[in-house]
């Protein structure tokens, strides 16, 4: 079986991926859709981060494809439904770089707010201006988060130890930490914000929601960031509400259109204005993190196509099947009618197969049942459950 790992993945992916039988093809940078197409026929497992966009035209080219990988913390570049009618399973990692993008956060919000930019970049030219005017410390400000999922309550910890004051916005109900207060409105953050850091994730809805009218309703002097989805925002109107000085200063990791590979040009609006943080999506790009998801997506891909485990994809029912120690195991996709697990115990019945475990769950209009038998299923009984106008998929594994 072969795997293909793109957007320079930690080599870890690669030496679990080996280490479990997989020919292992790694590639620093992202794949266009006609590159997609012309790739991943022969692909068994492909490993991607924020840049790849896997649409339907190029699952329609990946005959082989089993599971997508998204060694990060979004799946928004993934077509989630067409993958999942598909029976293509989607795993992420949702959790292993939030440490990373907060502590950029948090190091961009006392560089903004001590003027460190353009302080560093008036010595390289060699001036001397020591000067407080525009410096403050961040103790006793108001940070103001918005999105307030697994990266925003970090910060929020994080930001009230530094002595910020914390509140935070979200469309969905979620529980404060520590002192920080929920705002029942943007528009009411943005007017006690002295800090805004969007931690929002890559809906569609989502594109575009933070433009000219919210930077007109941030404190005066305020400064931004942006640690979530280039789409979010209107770099536009952020250009024009630092240069009018509204926004005394702005840090931003994404972007709408970003550079496919190491080297290439980075073009922007915001390039070359004073006060402004511009880094190359590199939030959850620390050894650490990176380290760390490269060990866990693979981990992932490498038990869903050796075993038929589920837990944590993010597309198909989620089966928290143990590892197989001994005998064989049946996963059987299949849609979500009434009737179907009835019909396949049935057939299990009919073979005379001895069971040792049944695992099952079922996720929108699909439905996955993990069966371990002590003895192979005979081949009349598979062909019943593949013949099924319900099937999906049918695939088996010994130990």
């Amino acid at each position: 079986m072969k795997a293909l790992l793109l957007e320079n993945i930690h080599p870890v992916a690669v030496e679990i991926l080996e280490a479990r039988g997989f020919e292992v093809e790694l590639r620093t940078g992202s794949l266009s859709e006609d590159e997609l197409v012309d790739a991943l026929p022969g692909v068994h497992l492909l490993g991607i981060r924020s840049n790849t966009h896997i649409t339907p035209r190029v699952l329609d080219a990946a005959s082989d494809l089993l599971a997508v990988g998204c060694f990060c913390i979004g799946t928004n570049q993934v077509d989630l439904v067409d993958a999942g009618a598909r029976g293509i399973a989607v795993f992420n990692a949702p959790y292993s770089n939030t440490r990373s993008v907060v502590e950029l956060v948090i190091g961009e919000i006392i560089a903004l707010a001590r003027r460190l930019t353009e302080k560093t970049q008036k010595m390289h030219e060699g001036v001397w201006d020591k000067s407080a005017k525009g410096s403050h410390e961040v103790r006793g400000r108001t940070l103001g988060i918005v999105g307030y999922g697994n990266i925003g309550t970090q910060l929020s910890n994080l930001a009230e130890a530094l002595g910020l004051r914390v509140i935070f916005f979200d469309t969905a109900d979620r529980l404060a930490h520590g002192n920080a207060q929920r705002m029942r409105t943007l528009d009411e953050l943005l007017e006690k914000a002295d800090v805004v850091s969007l931690h929002v994730d890559g809906r569609p809805g989502n594109a575009g929601f933070f433009g000219a009218e919210q930077f007109a309703r941030m404190k005066p002097r305020s400064i931004f960031i942006n640690a979530a989805r280039g789409m979010v925002v209107d770099n536009e109107s952020l250009r024009d509400h630092i240069l009018s000085g509204h926004i005394a200063g702005a840090a931003l990791d994404v972007f709408p259109v970003e550079p496919k590979a190491q080297g290439d040009e980075f073009e922007s609006v915001l390039r070359g204005l004073d006060n402004v943080i511009l880094t190359p999506h590199v939030g959850g790009s620390t050894q650490e993190a990176q380290e760390e998801i490269g060990y866990f997506v693979a981990g992932k891909l490498a038990n869903f196509s050796l075993q038929g485990r589920t837990e944590l994809s993010v597309n198909l029912p989620a089966v928290m099947a143990p590892a197989l120690q001994a005998g064989h195991r049946i996963g059987y996709l299949h849609v979500n009618v009434p009737g179907v697990l009835a019909g396949v115990n049935s057939i299990l019945a009919d073979s005379g197969a001895n069971i040792t475990g049944q695992f099952l769950s079922t996720r929108g209009e699909q439905g996955y049942v993990v069966t371990d038998t002590l003895d192979p299923l005979p081949q009349d009984a598979l062909a019943k459950l593949s013949e099924s106008p319900h099937t999906i998929w049918l695939r088996t594994w010994d130990a």
